[in-house]
């Protein structure tokens, strides 16, 4: 039989009904807009396509959005004023840099310069700091994302077996660090994290109760590396080519086709863990803004 699909469009539309009512509500009874600016560097396709999407997002919920296109040769001095102006700036709760950056220009040194309580990516020091020690924080993400998709599938992750290949500090690290905390509902699990330094990865791979695979490859996890009724969740997105038309034909880190025919559950691609994590961007932004406001929130 094959396994249940997870399918994280669903999820992200859920969620995104839910921040859309939180949003007229904040606006009704607090005279509160969330507010996100997003800044582009250069003219990077992949990049534009994400800014795009994440302001055409923004501005679907109600959100005040601001979008800052810089030329690729802009001076990280430039850059830095920038986002100083945003720091201040009371209408904006959330600030997001699009990666990468030029290579003129030192990425953590831009990353580190946004106010904490504006770092709606949860890439700044101080909120990877409290979620390494469980605090109240923005978290990032994708991690943030595939927490939310175990959750609202309701895979039991207390004391499962986790397997995370892939040891990224935007996904790797953190999914593994948030899954072994006593978190709930979505946490305690026991966890490895696999790299290209792993000598027998299919050795781990297949006592997974859980299997989340970041590692940039396209199809590395085949289906004998699997545990038969394992859940599997798959961040990679790869272009492994064109169709007639010129659109891109995508495949995940996991070979879909024939690991879904021993997994319980599985995440496709695209249309898995992608659309979560616009979805979570627009999430920690809406906490930020009741974080300024003095309300009720997650971030602490």
């Amino acid at each position: 039989m094959s396994a249940r699909i997870i399918s994280g469009k669903e999820i992200s539309q859920q969620i995104r009904e839910e921040l859309r009512k939180e949003v007229q509500e904040l606006k009704e009874k607090h005279g509160v807009t969330p507010g996100l600016v997003t800044i582009l560097v250069g003219e990077n396709p992949a990049s534009i396509s994400y800014v795009t999407a994440k302001q055409r997002t923004a501005k679907d919920l109600g959100f005040y959005s601001v979008q800052e296109n810089l030329p690729e040769e802009v001076s990280e001095s430039e850059l830095l004023a920038l986002i100083d102006k945003y720091n201040k700036d009371e209408k904006i709760h959330g600030i997001l840099v699009q990666l990468p950056l030029p290579k003129h220009i030192n990425e953590r040194k831009i990353l580190y310069a946004i106010d904490p309580r504006k770092d709606v990516d949860g890439f700044h020091p101080v909120n990877v700091g409290k979620m390494v020690i469980g605090e109240p924080c923005f978290l990032p993400c994708t991690p943030h994302g595939i927490l939310v998709m175990l959750e609202r599938a309701q895979v039991q992750v207390d004391g499962a077996d986790v397997v995370v290949v892939g040891r990224s500090n935007i996904v790797g690290k953190p999914v593994a660090n948030l899954l072994l905390q006593k978190r709930k509902p979505v946490g305690n699990a026991t966890v490895t994290v696999c790299h290209t330094g792993t000598r027998d990865m299919a050795a781990h791979t297949r006592r997974a109760d859980i299997l989340i695979v970041a590692a940039g490859r396209p199809k590395v996890i085949t289906a004998d590396m699997v545990k038969e009724g394992a859940v599997v969740i798959d961040v990679g997105v790869n272009r492994i080519g064109t169709t007639p038309e010129g659109k891109a034909i995508l495949c995940g880190d996991v070979d879909f086709d024939a690991v879904k025919e021993k997994a319980s559950a599985i995440t496709p691609v695209p249309g898995g863990v992608g659309p979560m994590t616009i979805t979570m961007l627009m999430k920690n932004t809406v906490e930020a803004a009741k974080l300024w406001a003095g309300l009720p929130c997650e971030v602490g």
